[in-house]
């Protein structure tokens, strides 16, 4: 009996408990499983990890882009077990207002080259000058490869006229009149790289009066214009 007395005592020592067991503070099996198990869910799934990813793609989706697929090939290997298929995806990207792009991805599936092709037009994308924001400031000549093609700017209301892989190009880029014509090659590729190759050259008055230290209203004179009207339609120049 002294001993256990010296024993209960001593500072620091458990207290005894019935039964024969003991039990220190704040180690007890369920508080301690409750602590862990919460430790370990903030280490393994954080919700901070999620909520940052999820505001990622919220800034990347506040652009809205317009997204066309223009042509996919399939193509076959042959080999031992038989035959191994790859795709290769042609998409052009705009924001409707004045820039586009185009790019192309391969991979062995669909999604993923599709997804390979839009992420290519989005770093090459081009800001091309409108006119009124509807249609283009003056004709162009594209050529690339065997593609020639022909952009015309149009009046209000004549629409896009142009075919598959130009419509693409025009409608991501927010054009809504021109006319269009296409020779030589109906390869998309080629198709789409003479497109852009015309809409390279385009120039807007308000860059001409600028490069040559002039103003907008004395290049519309140059054409016959009065003074009043020049300056009209100098100050209706967006672009």
């Amino acid at each position: 009996m002294a001993d256990e007395n010296d024993i209960q005592a001593q500072p620091g020592a458990p207290a005894a408990v019935e039964g024969g067991e003991q039990q220190t503070e704040g180690r007890g099996p369920g508080r301690g499983r409750g602590r862990g198990g919460d430790r370990n869910r903030g280490e393994r799934g954080g919700r901070g990890r999620r909520d940052d990813r999820r505001g990622n793609r919220d800034e990347e989706q506040g652009e809205e882009l317009i997204e066309k697929l223009v042509h996919i090939n399939r193509v076959s290997k042959t080999v031992k077990g038989g035959k191994r298929f790859g795709f290769a995806a042609l998409v052009v990207v705009g924001d409707g207002k004045g820039r586009a792009g185009f790019g192309h991805g391969k991979a062995r599936e669909v999604p993923e080259a599709i997804s390979k092709a839009t992420a290519s037009a989005k770093k090459a994308m081009v800001r091309v000058p409108l006119k009124e924001g509807r249609t283009l400031h003056h004709d162009g000549l594209g050529h690339f490869g065997a593609g020639k093609v022909t952009v015309r700017s149009a009046p209000a209301g004549t629409g896009i006229i142009a075919g598959g892989p130009m419509r693409a190009v025009f409608e991501s880029l927010g054009v809504a009149d021109v006319v269009t014509k296409s020779n030589g090659t109906s390869n998309p590729y080629n198709m789409i790289r003479a497109t852009f190759a015309a809409l390279g050259e385009q120039t807007s008055p308000k860059s001409v009066a600028q490069r040559r230290g002039k103003k907008v209203a004395d290049l519309l004179r140059r054409g016959g214009a009065s003074a009043e009207v020049a300056q009209a339609d100098a100050e209706a120049i967006a672009e």
